[in-house]
């Protein structure tokens, strides 16, 4: 008939995580209750894609062979938000106008001016990520014409790095 918070306490119990909570005492028999329980359960990063939950209604009375239990399995979604910062170094490059490329030359300073690209791979939560693969396409290449002559490519923070052949074609 009426609504009413139920007193829960967490134990462990055989080296498993038990909730008991008390429905109530005396029960009449007959009696039928609508239980809505709600878990907050953490460190589910690495339980793959569901957890699965026990329930089972006992009595304090004399042993029933109506103590049956009930598996439960829900879905574990993680969630967690990425943001992707960059920055080039200098922010504006400007070429001389007496300057041209040289076909063939192994020195830096004839293929252009340096400019580094900077990215950051952010993860703003809530849950924490792994196994990210982050696909970042450079056009170095206009109308058959070298627009940007990739030289290196490197990662800090544990990240693994592939990258395209056209990578320093000239070794320079």
């Amino acid at each position: 008939q009426g609504q009413e918070k139920l007193s829960c306490n967490p134990k462990k119990e055989n080296g498993t995580h038990v909730v008991l909570c008390e429905l109530g005492n005396p029960m009449k028999a007959g009696a039928r209750i609508t239980v809505d329980m709600q878990l907050s359960v953490s460190g589910l990063e690495d339980m793959g894609d569901a957890i699965t939950f026990q329930l089972q209604l006992r009595s304090k009375n004399s042993p029933s062979s109506t103590n049956t239990s009930v598996t439960v399995t829900v879905p574990v979604e993680a969630e967690a938000e990425m943001e992707l910062r960059g920055n080039s170094l200098p922010a504006t490059t400007v070429l001389p106008t007496s300057w041209h490329w040289v076909e063939g030359s192994r020195r830096l300073q004839d293929h252009g001016i340096k400019v580094e690209h900077v990215y950051e791979l952010h993860n703003k939560g809530p849950s924490t990520v792994s196994g990210v693969t982050l696909r970042l396409a450079v056009p170095h290449l206009l109308g058959g014409s070298v627009l940007l002559y990739l030289l290196d490519l490197g990662t800090e923070g544990g990240m693994n790095c592939t990258h395209h052949p056209a990578l320093n074609p000239d070794q320079v």
